[in-house]
């Protein structure tokens, strides 16, 4: 579909994303797979092994830190666009830091490391619509932690 489409198309007042999972077994012994609505991530495996220690396949946690990042980069290419500033790149690497607390493991904060590549964008420019994108992010909004930013802007 040509972009300019695209942009024209109404947003639908809601919209739901759907994934499935499966479990098997005891949660140290146990695996699962995870399968998203898109066929994206199709009988990816997870495990307590690839959650708590090393080995193949995913975990909830990564799956998080991958959403939040992909959500604020695009959050950030809408709020450089509205200002008038085309990205030529952005690169973000999201970090989700779980401890083990009282209640048990939490997550307890998000860390996003974003690089961008903007023409002619001054840094207060772009500080302030990374800014902006970390608020306008809806699966930070759901988040609702600790959420804290490092930005480098390449000249």
């Amino acid at each position: 579909m040509p972009l300019k489409t695209a942009m024209k198309m109404r947003l639908l007042p809601t919209m739901d994303r759907k994934a499935s999972v499966v479990w098997k077994g005891s949660l140290r012994e146990g695996n699962g797979t995870l399968t998203t609505e898109s066929g994206v991530l199709l009988d990816t495996q997870y495990s307590f092994r690839t959650r708590f220690a090393e080995g193949i396949g995913t975990n909830p946690d990564e799956l998080i830190a991958a959403a939040l990042g992909g959500c604020f980069s695009m959050a950030l290419s809408n709020e450089l666009g509205r200002a008038g500033f085309h990205p030529e790149s952005i690169e973000t690497t999201t970090t989700a830091t779980m401890e083990e607390l009282p209640v048990g493991w939490t997550l307890t904060r998000m860390l996003l490391e974003v690089r961008a590549k903007v023409p002619d964008v001054s840094q207060a420019i772009f500080i302030d619509a990374a800014l902006a994108a970390k608020t306008n992010c809806p699966v930070a909004r759901l988040l609702k932690t600790n959420i804290s930013m490092t930005t480098s802007l390449e000249l």
